[in-house]
């Protein structure tokens, strides 16, 4: 959890950090603007809804609460389906059905027709879309992946600025049945964003050196890849992280679901609250990128954890002081601050997991995760509107959201503390290290050993050459001995050739002594 992962796509792609990728961060932000900003967008048409059907609060807050369960808890779901199918047939699938449910939600004539269409079918469509968005871009950008997460993030406030104020316009306008029908067209969007996921491609020289391979080394890659990766539950960085998210997940949601109705409970105008929404949501534009450029700086990414859990605690005591407010002064200053304690939850949350698990994982990943959390989302804001029907007091509300989402920073801050911060210098790192310091001693040694090496070859070179001339002095001696001894056989013969020159004389009648004297 204090590392950073080095990240790159499958096949061994890396990941470009731009080009293409703006591309689909754009798209990233237009998904992640429709997921997060619909459950509070719909809160808009609350009001007219309890009217409509005589329901209470608790029975409206349930169409948030499925939305996002069904954002949440499909995950699994949706990671089956993108390591099958990847990620753009998955998003264009999920924009259809997105766009489906808002339609036929504008022709139910009960409460439970909308959890059906506007909660089920829509937040199918929305989760088909958004959790493919984020591995996408988790692809796409790695050493720039804070400030991506971060301009991907800032859809959501982007979105929630646009839909609340129009979602108001077009109750007046249109009711809450044309409202539902308009932005079931505007979901369609989503499809044109799922266009945008153009898979990472490998690079020539890569294709080049699998074809050179062998056919048993190309079977093994042939073999299908986990559907769902289980494994990542022996991380006990992620365990600590799912944990703290779920407590999360139960008080983060429930003020932006119920500031407008608290705000008209007031006194105020329709209108005028649904402005806090907007408030709320231009802060948080604001507060991603920062907080994204901040957590990308290098002394900060690798403790991007216990920035996590600073936003949260910020959050939280958001929470608690805001439940305070008795006026809409009050609650503006409780929408500004909230806009940049959730600005930064948003930034960070996707990041910290990516950090944790790499992206081989995420996908398998952040699907459990988001199950996980899917049965908080089911209890926190429908647990909230029973106790306003109890209580028919929001200070309750907001307290249990603000403990909530405090306990769950506690809880991270202090189990990273405990038990991942002795671990955080990765013995991979200190091992290469330690390979490079041995590498370069090898080297070191591997020098004057060749050096002596190159010295006994010359000194034997020099050995040879001196005994070559001894060899050739030796041969010299030799000739001259040959030519001494023939010396004397030479004397001898002119000796024998004197002898018969003398015998000869005799015989003419010469006398002669003997040959010495002749000599």
């Amino acid at each position: 959890m204090g590392g950073v992962a080095v990240d790159s796509g499958p096949g061994g792609v890396k990941a470009p950090d731009g080009g293409w990728g703006w591309a689909v961060l754009s798209g990233c932000f237009v998904i992640t603007g429709f997921s997060y900003a619909f459950p509070k967008a719909v809160s808009v048409f609350f009001k007219e809804l309890i009217r409509e059907f005589g329901v209470g609060y608790s029975d409206t807050a349930w169409i948030s609460s499925i939305l996002l369960a069904m954002l949440y808890g499909t995950g699994p779901l949706c990671s089956v389906l993108v390591n099958r199918f990847g990620c753009r047939p998955v998003m264009m699938v999920g924009g259809l059905f997105a766009s489906l449910g808002m339609i036929l939600a504008s022709f139910s004539t009960s409460i439970i027709h909308i959890y059906l269409t506007t909660g089920v079918i829509t937040g199918l469509g929305l989760a088909l879309n958004f959790q493919p968005s984020l591995i996408m871009l988790n692809r796409y950008f790695s050493e720039k992946r804070p400030l991506a997460n971060g301009l991907s993030a800032a859809g959501s406030p982007v979105a929630l600025c646009c839909l609340s104020p129009l979602g108001q316009v077009l109750q007046y306008q249109y009711g809450w049945r044309g409202g539902f029908l308009i932005l079931g067209g505007l979901l369609l969007n989503c499809c044109v964003c799922g266009a945008l996921m153009k898979p990472l491609e490998p690079p020539k020289t890569l294709q080049l050196k699998d074809q050179e391979q062998g056919e048993d080394e190309t079977e093994k890659k042939k073999e299908k890849p986990k559907l769902l990766d289980f494994s990542v539950f022996k991380d006990t960085g992620f365990v600590i992280y799912t944990v703290a998210a779920s407590i999360m997940v139960l008080g983060l949601f429930v003020p932006p679901v119920f500031v407008v109705s608290y705000a008209k409970e007031m006194g105020n105008e329709d209108t005028k609250s649904a402005l806090l929404l907007t408030i709320l949501g231009f802060i948080d534009i604001f507060a991603r990128p920062t907080c994204g450029v901040i957590a990308g700086l290098k002394w900060v990414r690798p403790r991007c954890v216990y920035l996590f859990s600073f936003a949260l605690i910020f959050n939280g005591t958001t929470d608690l002081i805001g439940s305070q407010a008795t006026d809409y002064t009050s609650l503006v200053v409780f929408c500004i601050f909230f806009g940049i304690s959730y600005g930064m939850v948003g930034a960070l949350q996707f990041e910290v997991l990516m950090t944790i698990v790499g992206t081989e994982k995420f996908s398998s990943a952040i699907g459990l995760v988001l199950m996980m959390e899917a049965i908080a989302v089911l209890v926190g804001p429908p647990s909230a509107g029973r106790l306003l029907d109890a209580t028919k007091n929001y200070m309750y509300i907001f307290l249990l959201a603000g403990s909530e989402v405090v306990l769950s920073a506690v809880v991270l801050a202090t189990c990273n503390f405990l038990f991942i911060k002795k671990k955080s210098p990765t013995p991979a790192d200190k091992l290469q290290n330690i390979a490079v310091t041995e590498d370069t001693k090898t080297e070191a040694w591997s020098e004057p050993a060749d050096t002596t090496d190159e010295e006994e070859k010359g000194a034997k070179e020099e050995q040879e050459k001196e005994t070559k001339k001894d060899d050739r002095k030796e041969k010299e001696g030799t000739d001259e001995e040959t030519e001494e001894v023939v010396r004397p056989e030479s004397i001898t013969v002119d000796s024998q050739e004197v002898e018969k020159f003398l015998k000869e004389t005799q015989q003419n009648g010469h006398t002669a002594s003997s040959p010495e004297t002749c000599l």
